[in-house]
């Protein structure tokens, strides 16, 4: 999914892979055009059954399916132990295999993201991997790794950071990606790059400002200074903080909480809500009435409606 920063009088917003929506200050109309994405034809990598669990050769990724009361919800765990998580070129690829097989998955509703590796998130990016490579190299890395975690917070599917321990230099940035981040009382965070005589290269520098404000996200960057999950939390950098070990189970219940609630209003929600955020008010007002026009014309607005009056859960189905 695309989507495109709404500026000017014409304007296209990618809503997914079978929806997009026209957007005119001029004339207050709007239109929608199917879309196929270039990656819906791909074969998968990996061995995928009906709702099951899809593993990348290396275990490096994981992507499983929950069931029963838990279903619709989608765990994207990061298991390199021998690197701390540290994102390396393959890891990378499998990162966003994963990522499009979860756009396209129709059944999934929200996505958390964790470690399964005790004590960190996410490492960052391989540097060890990175000295051998050559400037030339090195540039594609990074615009890959940027494009990857701009991929993330573009999913139209909701996305929930689980983090516990450490989430340094790319693992913050990867995290700053998702929608939602909760954290464990023992995690750390920061952006070490300019001790390294870098920048953060993959979103860093545009999304943690945004976050927590300019002058907050300059001292974090000038000063490659970790900070723990106290003082995250007071930041605004995460939502919730638990008690260490607990981020998963907060997660969980919060991403619960979400699948149950109408899917097109979700994705509406975040269409709304992202592109709104970046441009002017009186445009922002146009996206939002846009996805309005949405939901209205949903089969799910009928079933909340109907449930409503007779006094029993809706059952969604996203269309």
């Amino acid at each position: 999914m695309a989507l495109r920063r709404c500026a000017g009088i014409h304007r296209r917003l990618r809503l997914g892979f079978s929806d997009s929506i026209d957007f005119s200050s001029a004339s207050g109309r709007i239109s929608t055009a199917g879309s196929r994405s270039p990656c819906a034809a791909r074969r998968w990598p990996w061995g995928i059954g009906a709702r099951g669990l899809f593993v990348d050769a290396a275990d490096q990724v994981s992507l499983s399916a929950l069931s029963g009361s838990e279903e619709g919800i989608m765990v994207l765990e990061l298991n390199r132990a021998e690197a701390k998580n540290a994102i390396g070129v393959d890891m990378l690829g499998k990162f966003q295999s994963a990522l499009d097989r979860l756009q396209d998955d129709d059944a999934a509703r929200v996505v958390i993201l964790r470690s399964v590796v005790p004590g960190v998130f996410c490492a960052g990016a391989d540097l060890k991997e990175r000295k051998k490579m050559s400037v030339f190299e090195a540039q594609k890395f990074v615009t890959s790794l940027r494009s990857t975690f701009s991929s993330l917070e573009v999913l139209s599917l909701p996305t929930i950071a689980a983090v516990e321990g450490v989430a340094l230099g790319g693992g913050l940035e990867l995290a700053l990606s998702c929608d939602l981040r909760i954290c464990g009382a023992e995690a750390t965070f920061g952006l070490p790059e300019t001790g390294l005589a870098i920048i953060p290269g993959a979103g860093g520098t545009q999304r943690l400002p945004r976050l927590i404000g300019r002058s907050r996200a300059k001292e974090l960057i000038f000063t490659g200074r970790r900070i723990g999950a106290d003082e995250a939390k007071s930041y605004g950098l995460v939502e919730y903080l638990t008690a260490a070990g607990d981020a998963y189970r907060k997660a969980l219940e919060l991403a619960k909480i979400i699948s149950n609630q109408g899917p097109l209003a979700i994705k509406m929600a975040k269409v709304a809500i992202d592109r709104g955020s970046e441009v002017d008010a009186a445009s922002g007002m146009e996206i939002e009435e846009a996805c309005y026009g949405q939901v209205l014309k949903s089969k799910d607005r009928l079933e909340g409606l109907a449930a409503f009056a007779e006094k029993r859960s809706p059952v969604y189905r996203g269309d």
